[in-house]
Parts: structure tokens; C-alpha cells; sequence
């Protein structure tokens, strides 16, 4: 894959056929979704889909990389809000609560991504697996800074308990999903303190 040229960053019609891509490899899967559609959907040019995108996988790319940043962004605007490690993970979970309850949800984008990518050295799954590996990082971070004693243990209850959330946000009654996660992380931390 190669990279979008640098100009075509600000580009409308760029941005425009990676929101129109993003919504619909979210609601329909990435693999079985055509150009043609996105082309459509996105009102341009093969010609401009090309200029941007020089194939579908760079577009699952930027696609990818931006919900990456996407999350990213939130979580670095949460922690201007606290300095409180417990509250800033409360935070980052009550955020993946509101995301299961929301319209359209079809679960984690990452999960999903990861699903239709198999391969770990394909870049789309090494996109994938650098959200996953930042969130880790995050959470284990803010377990520590919390004085979990036992914090890999903890931190990896915590992931177990968002990816489950995801999954079961889309298959189950998200607002149950949502007061379940977040009685479970409250109990998961509580252990992980007692631990002390």
C-alpha cells in the first residue's frame, strides 16, 4: 500500500470518501463492500477515489488510523478534565458504555476489522493491533497510578471486560451491557486495591 500524498490531507472530497467508507464498513463489513459503492455513496470521481486512495486497503487504512485517533483524541481530552487514575478509568469505560448505547452500534471497529484481516502482518491488522496495544498501555498506566498491586491481572480483566462489552452491546440489551461493565470494572478495581 502507499501512502495518500500530504496534500490531499485537507482535501474534502478526501475526507468525505473516508466519513462515507467509515459508515459503511461499520454497518456492512469491509471485505464484501466495493469501490463502486463507496464512489457512489461519496459522490466523486474514480478518478478522485484514486487520487486519494490508491487502493480500497489504503482506504481500510485511513479508515483504521482514524478511529484510532478518534479515541485517541477523547482520552487525551478526558485526562485534561481529572489527574484521578480511578476516575479517568471510570471515565474511559462510562465512554465505552455510552458507545454500545449508541444508534447504529455493530460493536468494537477493531474487533471487527480484525475479523475480516486475519493475517497479523497485513497493515491493517497492524494498525489494529497498535490501538490495542496503546490501550493496553493506557489502561495499564492509569491501573498502576491507581495503586493496583497486581496491575497486568487487573489491567487484563479490564480489557477482557471492554472487548466483552463490545461484543455483547451488539448482541445483547446494550443498557444492560452498560450498567454490567460498569459495576464489574468498579469490583475489578475494588479487588485490585484490596490487593494492597
Amino acid at each position: 500500500m502507499t501512502p495518500p500524498q500530504a496534500s490531499a490531507t485537507a482535501s474534502p472530497a478526501r475526507a468525505r470518501l473516508l466519513e462515507t467508507a467509515s459508515a459503511i464498513f461499520y454497518a456492512d463489513g469491509i471485505r464484501h463492500v466495493g469501490v463502486d459503492r463507496i464512489i457512489a455513496e461519496a459522490q466523486v470521481t474514480r478518478v478522485t477515489f484514486y487520487r486519494h486512495f490508491p487502493s480500497k486497503e489504503d482506504l481500510v487504512l485511513a479508515h483504521v488510523e482514524q478511529r484510532d485517533q478518534q479515541i485517541r483524541s477523547v482520552v487525551t481530552e478526558a485526562f485534561r478534565t481529572s489527574t484521578d487514575p480511578e476516575a479517568l478509568l471510570l471515565m474511559m469505560m462510562a465512554g465505552i458504555g455510552a458507545e454500545i448505547c449508541g444508534p447504529g452500534f455493530r460493536g468494537c471497529p477493531f474487533i471487527n476489522a480484525a475479523a475480516e484481516y486475519p493475517d497479523p502482518r497485513h497493515p491493517v491488522r497492524r494498525a489494529v493491533q497498535a490501538h490495542r496495544t496503546w490501550f493496553r498501555q493506557t489502561v495499564l498506566n492509569l491501573v498502576t497510578a491507581a495503586g493496583c498491586t497486581d496491575s497486568e491481572h487487573t489491567t487484563a480483566a479490564l480489557i477482557l471486560l471492554r472487548d466483552g462489552a463490545m461484543a455483547g452491546g451488539d448482541l445483547d440489551d446494550p443498557q444492560s451491557v452498560r450498567e454490567h461493565l460498569m459495576r464489574t470494572v468498579s469490583a475489578v478495581l475494588e479487588d485490585g486495591r484490596k490487593a494492597r
